[in-house]
Order: C-alpha cells, then structure tokens, then sequence
C-alpha cells in the first residue's frame, strides 16, 4: 500500500491549484482523522464542495467526536452550486456549526481551511493566489484570525428549514 502524498507546503496560484488543495485536504482530513476542520470563505461559490469526490472525503471524516465551523459571508451561492455539500452538511449537522459575517467586506473575511495539523489560506482571492502549510506559527495566526471573525459571525445556514 502506498502513503498518500504529504500535502503542500508553501505558495499556491490559479483557481485549479486552489480547487485541488481543497479536494487533497479533505481527504487528509478522512485519512489522518483530523479532529477539528474550519472552512472560511465569503461565499464558497469558487470551492469544489459540490464535486462527488469532496462530499466522499467528507462523509469519510465525518464521526463521533468530530467537528467543521463553516464561516462563510453569505450563504446564497452554496445551495445553488454545491447540492452534494448541502446533502452531507444535512445528514451530519450535528457535527457542523455553520456561521455568517454579512457585514463583512469580501477581501477581509479570510478564504481558507484551518486544521490543527495544515493551514491553507487564499491571500488574493480572484486570482487564486495563497499559501498552505503545516508550520504551527502558520496555523496560529490564521487560526487567531478565524476566532475573531467567528466571535463577529452569527449562527447561518440551516441544515434544514421547518416549514409551518
């Protein structure tokens, strides 16, 4: 059997580059059983949330004991464009807590994935241009930089809306 491929360290550009650390960190988040995923995004319209492989490496990561923050600034582009992510973010809302900053300016609300093992973060988001990597000071700031966004978010995106 041979060991999946570290995922990368340092700068990142283009949208298929962006779309693949995506893809290739969720699966780590199944294969390395990471405890804790934060997903940032003003809208997530770009994200491959919706493709097949995703919403796999999702259900994968998805247990007891596991937890995904969304943040995202608005909502409206995800259930039209991801309907596999809205499908698995139903069946495992237990385990998702899904918040939004309306009010936040879209270059300032962080694009990124945060884990306690690898940080991915799109510094210039219409050209796809970032940087990812597993150094700790790297996880901390941005994961300083999320916690203050999610203490000026408010709770958003229903798993599901009861009608009367």
């Amino acid at each position: 059997m041979t060991e999946a491929p570290a995922l990368p360290q340092g700068r990142f550009e283009g949208r298929i580059a962006f779309a693949q650390l995506v893809r290739d960190a969720l699966a780590a988040a199944a294969r390395e059983g990471w405890r804790e995923i934060v997903l940032a995004d003003p809208s997530f319209a770009d994200w491959p949330l919706g493709e097949r492989v995703v919403a796999q490496s999702l259900q994968a990561w998805s247990a007891a004991g596991r937890r995904c923050v969304l943040l995202a600034r608005r909502w409206d582009e995800v259930p039209r464009r991801h309907a596999r992510f809205v499908s698995w973010r139903q069946t495992w809302a237990h385990v998702i807590e899904a918040r939004a900053c309306p009010t936040a300016d879209e270059q300032e609300l962080p694009s990124a994935i945060w884990s306690p093992a690898w940080a991915m973060q799109r510094l210039d988001l219409p050209r796809c241009i970032g940087v990812s990597g597993s150094e700790p000071e790297r996880r901390l700031a941005l994961r300083e930089t999320l916690g203050e966004w999610l203490q000026k978010s408010t709770p958003a995106f229903p798993a599901s809306t009861l009608g009367l």
